[in-house]
């Protein structure tokens, strides 16, 4: 793809993104293999120095901890969750893209050319980078159909709702008897 074709395509995105809210979203930026704590490192800086925090609000290298025995002895360790990757949230400007794209150690941006695509709610809540809540719009005493989990595809009644856990308790009917089952708002539609 041509340089300029690549630039009327940003200029596309920005032109969407003022015309939408202005909100900041996640993206996912691809960097040398090694250089993702360098790249959050560089990138903050370069955002304090422009003062540029309520654009580029938050970049981060998602890290697991994982258990390894070594000569017998149990040890954590923090592993990158994704290698070769650097999630940003950032409100997408010609400015800010920029910055980021020609961040030392920085490949390019996850998405068709030059152009970012953001992460949806489901992808940020999978990727473990920020609890994204969900609207769940139930009452107690509603039906819904588990869409996930073990009891995937029964109907049970809500018996109790918990919106800051993001949880609820349903009464599902197995076997002839009643049991409860605690799930996410994820694992429920409303009948």
């Amino acid at each position: 793809m041509s340089e300029t074709r690549q630039e009327d395509n940003l200029q596309d995105l920005m032109q969407d993104a003022s015309q939408n809210d202005v909100q900041a979203r996640w993206y996912v930026v691809h960097t040398y293999s090694g250089y993702e704590n360098k790249v959050k490192v560089n990138l903050e800086k370069s955002v304090e120095n422009r003062g540029m925090q309520d654009l580029i609000q938050e970049v981060t290298v998602p890290m697991e901890d994982t258990i390894e025995i070594k000569n017998g002895k149990r040890k954590t360790v923090s592993r990158k969750v994704y290698p070769g990757y650097v999630m940003v949230k950032m409100v997408l400007t010609d400015e800010t893209w920029y910055i980021v794209r020609n961040t030392r150690g920085v490949t390019g941006f996850v998405g068709p050319g030059s152009r970012p695509i953001p992460l949806t709610d489901a992808e940020v809540r999978m990727t473990g980078v920020e609890n994204v809540p969900i609207v769940l719009d139930v009452e107690v005493g509603q039906d819904v159909t588990i869409t996930s989990g073990p009891l995937e595809g029964f109907a049970g009644v809500i018996t109790e709702i918990n919106k800051e856990r993001q949880k609820l308790k349903v009464s599902v009917s197995m076997f002839g008897r009643d049991t409860l089952a605690e799930l996410d708002f994820v694992q429920v539609r409303k009948l």
